[in-house]
């Protein structure tokens, strides 16, 4: 677990504005300071505590997480992190359909990854310029879309997201399809969203990438 002292310097304890508070997150809170909430570290450490030994027991069985990272502050992370587990990851834009219409984006992969053999292959050489041109632009937009979730070969058993407020498409269709859902949760989202929430500063690039390799490191050491 991050030291208590390197989690406040990374900013992880600032919520949001009084404003905009979801009172659901009240246990999470620790006082309230120039009109922004501060979270509980105590409560956000035993969110990932929590969290780690969920994930462990998924990946132990075998099953699948999907990383979702649609926050500038977390798409390097995101990718990180699942890269390193050996799990399909999701950065910037949400395919409407991941989950809910899983076989349509699951025939986009294969058309990607067979355009990819075909060129490998030289069969792109019997096209014109500007058709093998438009080939090769089809494939780098396939990638851009498609790349983080090879993987991905069924609906996972639980997503991870790192920021609630930001990932409400992804989290609308986890709920649809019986998937379990772990996210970092500010002050103004509703915690009762998601199965596993990490209460903590979702703006903060340094809290976002320290929640993510504590969670990387306890899973690759086990």
């Amino acid at each position: 677990m991050p030291a208590y002292e390197d989690m406040i310097k990374a900013g992880m304890h600032f919520g949001r504005k009084k404003t905009i508070f979801h009172p659901r997150m009240e246990p999470f809170v620790y006082t309230l300071k120039d009109n922004i909430y501060i979270i509980d570290l105590i409560k956000t450490t035993g969110a990932l505590l929590k969290t780690i030994d969920f994930l462990k027991k998924l990946i132990a069985e075998g099953k699948m997480v999907l990383f979702v990272g649609q926050t500038k502050q977390s798409t390097e992370a995101i990718k990180a992190t699942a890269e390193a587990l050996g799990m399909p990851f999701v950065i910037d834009r949400w395919l409407g359909g991941t989950f809910t219409n899983f076989k349509t984006i699951n025939a986009r992969v294969k058309y990607l990854e067979d355009l990819e053999k075909k060129q490998a292959s030289g069969d792109f050489e019997k096209y014109t310029k500007r058709e093998k041109a438009m080939k090769e632009k089809e494939i780098a937009t396939l990638r851009k879309n498609f790349d983080g979730i090879r993987k991905l070969t069924r609906v996972p058993d639980a997503v991870f997201v790192s920021s609630l407020k930001e990932s409400q498409l992804p989290v609308r269709e986890a709920k649809l399809s019986g998937v379990k859902i772990i996210a970092i949760v500010n002050t103004d989202s509703d915690p009762k969203q998601v199965d596993y929430p990490i209460p903590a500063n979702d703006n903060s690039k340094k809290a976002v990438e320290m929640i993510l390799e504590t969670i990387k490191n306890a899973l690759i050491t086990n």
